[in-house]
């Protein structure tokens, strides 16, 4: 009985922060999710769209690092990328539809797949030879840094923002794919006369790019939090 009532309770007091998706392919996203959603068969299930989403993105690491030797596997990571999306995007809409959310179960659930997710696809693609590892491993802490500043924001501020100006998740999958074709056709690119990874050039600005976004945003939530919590 007494941990009936404590579940209850900690449902009732657990509010589901608006989510807030204003990237360029938002709109069409999600109607297409819904779609779907509704024509999904009964045996798929969040739970199920969940574990495809991770473990795709686990095999894409694995691809990217066998496409060290073997090129073409970065046609598998490209499939592997696409079932990512399927499972992390539609898993949530397919319980919303069905109406079988479990607010605090997924928000932890998928918040916690995306970093182990993203931790082996950052791995396999410092060990396929086509990034080096220390631009792999600053893609993976900026990853982190804007992971980490997304989950204070939701808690503290009640807004779980998924996307940063026009830019979200779908289009990172987005250039990543586009990326990864170019590879197919050459890895290396001209820079000021210096002959350089394609995929470093990448890496890199999107470092820059990320540390900078999560820098700005931290800035702008904690001047927010000090104005709605002025000193008495």
């Amino acid at each position: 009985m007494a941990t009936q009532t404590t579940t209850l309770k900690n449902e009732r007091s657990f509010a589901a922060a608006a989510r807030i998706n204003r990237s360029l392919t938002a709109s069409l996203e999600k109607r297409a999710l819904e779609a779907m959603a509704r024509r999904a068969p009964g045996w798929v299930t969040s739970d199920g769209l969940t574990a495809l989403g991770l473990a795709a993105q686990g095999a894409a690491g694995l691809f990217y690092a066998v496409a060290r030797w073997h090129r073409w596997a970065l046609l598998l990571v490209i499939v592997c990328i696409g079932l990512n999306w399927l499972g992390d995007s539609l898993d949530g809409t397919l319980a919303r539809v069905r109406k079988q959310q479990r607010p605090r179960y997924g928000f932890y659930v998928d918040h916690v797949v995306d970093i182990f997710g993203a931790t082996a696809l950052m791995s396999g693609m410092a060990c396929s030879g086509f990034v080096h590892w220390p631009v792999a491993l600053g893609l993976l802490i900026a990853f982190l840094l804007l992971s980490a500043e997304s989950y204070l924001a939701t808690y503290t501020l009640s807004r779980f923002e998924m996307s940063q100006g026009l830019c979200g998740p779908t289009e990172i999958r987005i250039l990543l794919v586009m990326g990864t074709l170019a590879l197919l056709r050459n890895p290396w690119a001209i820079v000021f006369g210096h002959r350089l990874l394609l995929l470093d050039i990448g890496g890199a600005i999107a470092f820059v790019c990320m540390v900078g976004t999560v820098m700005g945003i931290a800035v702008r939530h904690t001047a927010q939090l000090y104005r709605e919590e002025p000193l008495p």
